[in-house]
């Protein structure tokens, strides 16, 4: 057994260890992706669960750097689904047996947002008889929010952090109050106080960033016990602040492949909890998701907002699936699936075993 392979088998791992894993050279690499989908195999299964994707509205009151629907971005159109659009995408699922919606928004705090949601969520759990799980992806909200979106039926939140160290998050995010490390912090923890499998995520590549950066980024998610994680390449978007530091980015393709081993250090990391396959890995390489399940996840979020909205919920460059609708994006998923043998769990909620072990 060489020093590779010695690490990606003990059980556990210290920051040097992850840096190792994250450096993998090509025949490391397949020794880390071997290892990742063995666990994957024998404590996931060797099945993909759905959470059809909903994207609400791009109207926010945030303005990261990095974003492209950042509230100052003047060139972005703005919308909102009406109520029967989103009922209208929850019956979709249902009636494909997805299992599991996904609600993304730009992030508003104001009363009418939060009852809107509140009130959808519960004509979700009426009109599915509970059958639909859901999961959150609103942003920063109170633990009073937080809590009355968990008791109109809402079970799944995720908060990306976008990076656990405090001077690159800095540097990605405006110099004020609105977009402070310390309260998205506060916000991860009150997400769970709620009663939520609480999931967040990082981005992969983002300008100054370094390996030792990432490894602490798996280190903090481990710290914070996620039960789900949603990470992917960092896309520029032509109309952001952060556009201007493209002199000091690697390429796309060095990117998608630190991705990779992302995913796959840390599914060996933190075995049994969810893992997101990105849809912005798509926009990099065609079949970026698939791959990713053979490295270690196993959620899939296929779009299912009406497609005459999709291009304007547009976070990066080149987002895919913006001109198809929700058939074609469900077509599209099966056929996929099929080629890699992965199955799809049908009907099912697809809860992290992570959480609902801990429920035990």
């Amino acid at each position: 057994m060489n020093a590779f392979s010695k690490i990606v088998n003990q059980d556990t791992f210290n920051k040097q260890d992850l840096i190792t894993m994250l450096n993998a050279d090509e025949e490391d690499r397949s020794m880390l992706f071997k290892k990742s989908r063995e666990i994957t195999d024998s404590l996931i299964g060797n099945k993909v669960h759905l959470r059809g994707l909903i994207e609400y509205s791009n109207v926010c009151i945030k303005d990261c750097l990095y974003c492209g629907i950042r509230k100052s971005n003047k060139n972005t159109q703005r919308y909102k689904l009406s109520d029967e659009d989103v009922i209208q995408c929850a019956l979709y699922a249902l009636e494909h047996n997805y299992g599991s919606i996904a609600i993304q928004s730009g992030e508003r705090t104001d009363k009418l947002f939060i009852t809107k949601i509140t009130r959808l969520l519960k004509e979700i759990k009426k009109l599915s008889n509970g059958k639909l799980g859901i999961t959150l992806s609103l942003g920063e909200q109170t633990l009073e929010t937080y809590k009355e979106w968990f008791n109109a039926g809402a079970h799944r939140y995720l908060l990306r952090i976008e990076t656990s160290n405090r001077e690159l998050y800095a540097k990605i995010h405006p110099n004020n109050d609105l977009h402070n490390f310390d309260k998205r912090l506060e916000a991860l923890q009150n997400i769970r106080k709620a009663g939520f499998q609480l999931g967040t995520g990082v981005m992969i590549g983002l300008p100054h960033q370094t390996i030792e950066n990432l490894a602490d980024d798996l280190l903090f998610l481990k710290a914070l016990d996620v039960d789900m994680v949603g990470m992917g390449p960092y896309i520029e978007h032509f109309e952001t602040p952060l556009i201007e530091t493209q002199n000091v980015l690697i390429a796309l393709q060095e990117r998608l492949d630190l991705t990779f081993k992302m995913i796959a250090t840390l599914r060996i990391l933190m075995k049994d909890i969810n893992i997101v396959a990105a849809t912005a890995l798509q926009a990099i390489d065609k079949m970026g998701r698939e791959k990713a399940i053979r490295y270690g996840a196993n959620i899939l979020m296929p779009n299912i907002t009406p497609g005459n909205f999709r291009n304007n919920y547009k976070l990066y460059q080149d987002k895919p699936c913006t001109d198809e609708n929700a058939t074609d994006c469900n077509t599209c998923i099966d056929a996929r699936m099929s080629m890699i043998g992965s199955q799809i769990g049908y009907n099912e909620w697809g809860d992290s075993r992570h959480f609902t072990k801990s429920k035990v």
